[in-house]
């Protein structure tokens, strides 16, 4: 593993998105003292996953804080997909209401291509609908995924040159790797998209300016993936409950995160070695703190774009 002399500098992704919604904030004042218009988000949930109730809850709270107003459903886990159908119908046909969420995993009874596909996409606020995909693909106005548009306003906003980069994408999924190649695309990178069929993943990712690991696998990226002087994107958020792996993961920075795994059961670590990482790139997001906050950030963005879309009849 090739070494930098210097430590990796950590990227703000905390900081960059208040200043997302510092000016989602802005957005939503002008649109009510301009128009009369209050931008609405409705947030659905079926059963009850621990971590669906907290995110539905962050975003339903952070909607309030920045102006938006906001709605949750709660179904029960027996909610058929008939009966989900119904409630998307509903919000479809109500003109108050701008963004449609409906948060996923849904429960393993419910088709959840179906009730994405029966969002209307103009308040598809998460960008999962083919029409906003088909959009993007084709550079038009879409609704965009959240979590792709976070990580390039993070890129953008702190200074890293993407025209001419070469970008490697670990991860194909269609809510990140996919929709975040394309985006990279059309601000000019050259990229390269990774997954688990890829053979000899480091002989690749080395050869990447900027590197965005987007698996799911806790510390899948060490740093003979990693090209000195990278930048890093680390988009997993996965929990690790051992303290020995903590220790090894986190090198000297290990006593917090231990303390954390002995008070709450675990910590959040993705899916870069960070004590690795921090020794071989020249920026790194942390985990949490990264690329975490931005989602919810984007979120807000899409949710008042949507409104101005369909009332205004903004571009």
């Amino acid at each position: 593993m090739e070494r930098r002399s210097e430590r990796a500098v950590l990227l703000d992704g905390t900081r960059i998105a208040e200043e997302i919604k510092r000016e989602v904030s802005e957005e939503v004042e002008r649109l009510k003292a301009e128009h009369g218009i209050e931008p609405c988000l409705v947030a659905v949930r079926v059963g009850d996953d621990p971590a669906s109730a907290v995110y539905v809850r962050n975003k339903v709270n952070t909607s309030a804080a920045l102006g938006l107003r906001s709605e949750q459903h709660a179904l029960a886990a027996s909610t058929s997909t008939a009966e989900l159908l119904a409630l998307v119908a509903q919000l479809n046909q109500r003109e108050d209401v701008d963004g449609i969420l409906v948060q996923l995993p849904l429960p393993s009874q419910i088709n959840a291509a179906r009730v994405l596909e029966a969002i209307d996409p103009a308040k598809d606020v998460d960008g999962f609908h083919p029409l906003n995909v088909g959009r993007m693909m084709l550079g038009q106005p879409a609704l965009l995924p959240c979590t792709p548009t976070g990580i390039i306003e993070l890129l953008v906003r702190s200074g890293v040159e993407i025209s001419g980069a070469h970008a490697c994408v670990i991860g194909r999924s269609n809510i990140v790797g996919r929709p975040l190649a394309q985006l990279l695309l059309q601000r000019d990178a050259t990229v390269t998209v990774c997954h688990s069929r890829t053979r000899d993943l480091p002989l690749l990712t080395r050869q990447a300016d900027i590197l965005i690991a987007a698996t799911g696998r806790i510390a899948l990226v060490r740093g003979e993936h990693i090209k000195p002087g990278a930048t890093v994107i680390d988009v997993g958020i996965n929990r690790l409950t051992d303290e020995a792996q903590a220790r090894e993961l986190f090198g000297p920075r290990a006593d917090e995160r231990i303390e954390a795994i002995r008070r709450r059961g675990y910590t959040l670590v993705g899916d870069v070695h960070p004590a690795e990482a921090e020794l071989v790139a020249g920026r790194l997001t942390p985990v949490p703190g990264g690329v975490g906050p931005l989602t919810v950030a984007m979120l807000m963005r899409n949710t008042v774009t949507a409104a101005r879309r369909r009332r205004l009849g903004d571009v």
